[in-house]
């Protein structure tokens, strides 16, 4: 197992730095570079191999056969031996760390849940109950190559090679500009990094998107003193990677355009940037735009509509993003000193180095966790350490005394309890002398609820759940609750069966003089920030005689209308935005059809819901109806648990994860046959 994760990693590092070396050539020799212009071009062949559903270990072989991948040799600056001692001791750290069984939250989650799952199906298929597939994952098609030899693990060396290739980089930047010191000091600072240690070595892709713009940060300043077409194509590639390996660093685009238009001036330098940073970023679009109908998806849904990601659900996300934030004690106190760096304005690799952290620290604030700060790290890391670096004693003062405090026996003496960071060097859980399972067991919170779901369900099952497990440790569907339009429609159907306030209960009745129309249309005029609008049938009467409903609906969210009239009172239709004025649902009937009343069907959980009626009678003239509709009650019926597991089991569920106090837990067991149990998780099949 050991020798397998090492070649899985190594094996992707390796064909990563050939294709870099053919892209740069002799332009540029420096390893780091070459592994990431290298790996935004594997992550292409990945992403390519994916769409033609081709994804076997065979498949990734051939390529060492095609580039015979082979090392290069890069002459590093002297350092002290003070230096080289503490990149050594945290290297070790962090290798045992990646090593390890991976168990963060979001790479045992959805990083490598996904991976797993583009390896079982030997590559992309349509996923739309899920957001986090349509985010680009640039990264995770480099941890899908190296998942194939090494699972779970190798993804996170491989994301520790982003971490050594960023130091790399930086000690050759510090070298290059001829302050080796400020460097080597700008290097240790953020290599060290108690957040740097722990992102670096899971599954994650914060610490390679940080890579990944300090190599075009090092490229773009190499471009302007040497030139090249080959550099040109590199900055191309690496400005769109940034964008394909994380939507925050879109930046790289406009930030490298702009300055090879401020440079060059000329059209052609930029036209071959924007050209090769397209092809980066354009198949990470058309592959949204073809299954969920959003390039950008899971974002700007009110720009691009559909059926997968409702608009009030993201306006909601993007609220818990940007709030709670806090000082990000997590990357070391020693960066309080951070505001040193602004002394390095007074030289111009200063003052490059503190636009491009202003420039990669721009998005932060559309999400305020500390994580989002690590691609500017480097580049406020190096002009401390430019500042620093004139008295060399300070700077390997500063260095040292950072070191200490990010040792993970320091750390945890002054961190918060719930700060992110590294324990221990786990060297027998790397080594797998301790087992993996008992690991996991101990350290990932409902890895045994995972192991129990692909224990006692069949293979290819659905199950619905209100709290995500690690999917990354079961080839099971899970269906999280937020995690899209149809989930949500899930748990509000799994609410109908036990929830007064969302059983369909509720009648409103527009009544008026008989008379002959081609259709109706229902007008919402309320406005609420919680509330969403939904409704499950809509019912037109001629006296006591019910008209028939082959109509054609039209409305404010057209997706899913048919449900107001299937005659099934258990499904609904919900709009995707909260309530606010002009929504309408509108019927346009197969005839002129005469009637007198109109009855909508509904369930009382939006208070401020406000419905006029418009008719247009057989002329084509629409008219308002005066008043508002007369409200009513009846009876729930005893056994619409029933009826809502009917609806949940039709909608492609197979089994019902629920956890002890969670909301509904308690009637969550007369809806299905309970299958298995584990610390309180219990499991129950639909029937």
């Amino acid at each position: 197992m050991p020798l397998a994760i090492l070649f899985g990693a190594l094996f992707t590092v390796a064909v990563s730095t050939a294709l870099g070396a053919l892209v740069l050539g002799r332009c540029c020799e420096d390893w780091g570079v070459r592994f990431v212009t290298g790996g935004a071009v594997l992550s292409l062949t990945v992403f390519l191999l994916c769409a033609a559903g081709f994804v076997y270990p065979v498949a990734f072989l051939a390529l060492a056969i095609v580039l015979r991948p082979k090392f290069f040799r890069t002459r590093l600056p002297r350092l002290p031996k003070v230096y080289l001692s503490i990149f050594g001791l945290f290297f070790v750290l962090y290798l045992f760390n990646a090593m390890a069984p991976e168990f963060s939250f979001d790479g045992s989650r959805y990083h490598l849940g996904l991976v797993g799952r583009y390896l079982r199906e030997h590559g992309f298929h349509r996923i739309t109950d899920n957001l986090y597939a349509s985010l680009s994952q640039g990264i995770e098609m480099l941890f899908l190559f190296a998942y194939a030899f090494g699972k779970h693990s190798a993804a996170a060396m491989v994301h520790l090679a982003f971490l050594v290739a960023l130091a790399w980089m930086m000690f050759a930047y510090g070298r290059r500009t001829g302050y080796p010191a400020a460097g080597a000091a700008g290097a240790l600072l953020t290599f060290a990094s108690p957040l740097v240690g722990v992102d670096g070595t899971s599954a994650h892709n914060d610490i390679a998107v940080a890579s990944i713009a300090f190599a075009l940060f090092y490229l773009l300043e190499l471009w302007s003193e040497v030139g090249g077409l080959r550099l040109l194509v590199a900055i191309g590639f690496i400005a769109g990677f940034a964008y394909a390996a994380k939507y925050t660093a879109w930046v790289a685009v406009p930030y490298a355009l702009g300055f090879v238009a401020w440079k060059s001036r000329r059209v052609r330098d930029v036209a071959i940037v924007a050209a090769c940073a397209s092809v980066m970023i354009l198949p990470w679009m058309a592959k949204n735009w073809m299954w969920v109908h959003n390039p950008v998806a899971p974002f700007f849904n009110g720009v691009f509509p559909n059926p997968y990601i409702t608009v009030a659900f993201e306006r909601g996300y993007r609220h818990s993003l940007a709030t709670n934030g806090r000082f990000p004690w997590e990357l070391g106190p020693v960066f309080l000193l951070a505001p040193l760096g602004l002394l390095a304005l007074r030289m111009k690799e200063g003052r490059h180095l503190l636009l491009a952290a202003a420039v990669f620290g721009v998005s932060y604030f559309s999400n305020v966790s500390a994580r989002f700060l690590l691609p500017s790290l480097p580049f406020v890391a190096l002009a401390m350490g430019l500042v620093l670096s004139s008295i060399p004693q300070l700077a390997m003062a500063v260095v040292l005394l950072h070191a200490v405090l990010s040792w993970p026996s320091i750390l945890r003496r002054y961190a918060a309890p719930d700060a992110w960071h590294l324990v221990k060097v786990p060297y027998r859980e790397a080594l797998r002398i301790k087992p993996e399972d008992g690991f996991l067991q101990s350290n990932l919170p409902d890895y045994g609820v995972t192991r129990m779901v692909e224990q006692s369900t069949a293979p290819g099952s659905a199950i619905f759940t209100f709290r995500p497990i690690p999917e990354a440790y079961t080839s099971r569907r899970i269906l999280v609750a937020f995690q899209s339009a149809e989930n949500l429609i899930r748990q509000r159907t799994l609410y109908t069966g036990f929830v007064e306030e969302y059983a369909p209960v509720w009648r409103l009745a527009f009544s008026f003089p008989r008379q002959r129309l081609k259709a109706i249309r229902l007008l919402q005029t309320g406005r609420s920030a919680n509330d969403l609008w939904t409704m499950h049938e809509i019912r037109a009467f001629d006296g006591t005689r019910e008209l028939s409903r082959d109509w054609q609906l039209t409305g404010t969210d057209p997706w899913r209308l048919g449900h107001l009239v299937d005659g099934d009172l258990y499904s609904f239709w919900v709009c995707g935005d909260t309530l606010r004025p002009g929504q309408f649902v509108q019927a346009g009937f197969a005839r002129v059809e005469e009637m007198d009343s109109v009855r909508i069907e509904a369930s009382p959980n939006q208070w401020a819901l406000r419905l006029e009626l418009d008719i247009e009678d057989e002329n084509g003239s629409w008219h308002r109806l005066s008043g508002l509709p007369q409200t009513s009650s009846v009876p729930a019926p005893v056994d619409l648990w029933r009826s809502a597991e009917a609806q949940l089991k039709r909608s492609g569920v197979d089994y019902l994860l629920m956890f002890d106090g969670e909301f509904g837990a308690d009637v969550a067991r007369k809806m299905g046959l309970q299958v298995a149990e584990y610390r309180g998780a219990r499991l129950y099949q639909l029937r």
